[in-house]
Order: C-alpha cells, then structure tokens, then sequence
C-alpha cells in the first residue's frame, strides 16, 4: 500500500517568499529520510515552497480564476511530502510518528488509491492511467537538466 505523509507547518501559509528551514532542522530531516530509504520504503519526497509563491486556478461555471498567493484564508497548508510504501495504515502511523518535527507541525496520513480499490466501470474510464503514472517520456532527461542547472524543480 502507498500512503502520503503530508507534513502541514502551521504558519507557513503566512510565510514570505524565499522562507527556508534552518540547516538543523534539514539535518535532522536527512537522518530520518535515510532511515526510511535504507528500510526501502521510501518511494519519493519534496518539499514545498510557501503558499506565497504560489497560485491557485478555481473553477465556476467552466472557467478558471487565478489568485496569486499568499491564501489569506488559508488555515492550514501543504509544506512537504513523503511518498511511502508499506503494508498497513499502522505502519504508516508508526513512520510518521518517527518524524523529527517540530512543536508547529503535523503530518498527515492518507492511503494513495490503487486502480483495484475502484469498481469495473471506474478501472475501464481510467484505461491508460497507469502508463501515464510512469511519468512522460524524457522526464529523466528533464530532471537532471534541472538539477545541473541548480533549478530546485523540473
């Protein structure tokens, strides 16, 4: 089973552009990330810059409205990610409440759907999906232009 541990910073939807951790913490975080790496459960992880330096596109009527960040109404925000691989929901528990978080901070555990977990109709709507999770044909080239380009993201 996947399961995302989102990690939710409170007052980070108030946080300036260019807001960073500090290297303790990141050092910290490393620690535990090699921890999850070496037990082979790891699958991906990211952190997330802070809402101000972000957009949302909302829909009504068909058509799309941007909002450029910060979110004023925001009460909680996304700061980071890990994508696990593990056999329960306890499991997951159990990794998240590892963690070196600080005091402000919460991780959120939520079970990633597999194509099995839906009924017949919903599996032949979504045909093709999982070549499309694979992920798009030269992103591997598209990662490492990025990362030697010092970009953060592709």
């Amino acid at each position: 089973m996947r399961f995302m541990m989102l990690v939710i910073p409170k007052g980070y939807e108030s946080a300036p552009p260019g807001t960073a951790p500090d290297a303790k913490a990141v050092e910290a975080m490393m620690k535990y990330n090699e921890a999850l790496q070496k037990a082979g459960v790891l699958l991906a992880l990211d952190g997330l810059h802070p809402p101000s330096m972000g957009a949302r596109v909302s829909f009504s009527g068909g058509k799309p409205t941007v909002t450029e960040g910060p979110f004023p109404e925001a009460k909680e925000v996304l700061g980071g990610y890990w994508m696990i691989r593990v056999n329960s929901k306890q499991e997951a528990i159990d990794w998240a409440s590892r963690s070196p978080m600080a005091d402000n901070e919460i991780i959120e555990i939520r079970q990633v759907q597999e194509m099995e977990d839906f009924p017949p109709d919903v599996q032949k709507a979504a045909q093709g999906l999982p070549e499309m999770q694979k992920g798009s044909p030269g992103r591997s080239e598209r990662d490492a232009d990025c990362a030697e380009r010092g970009d953060p993201e592709p």
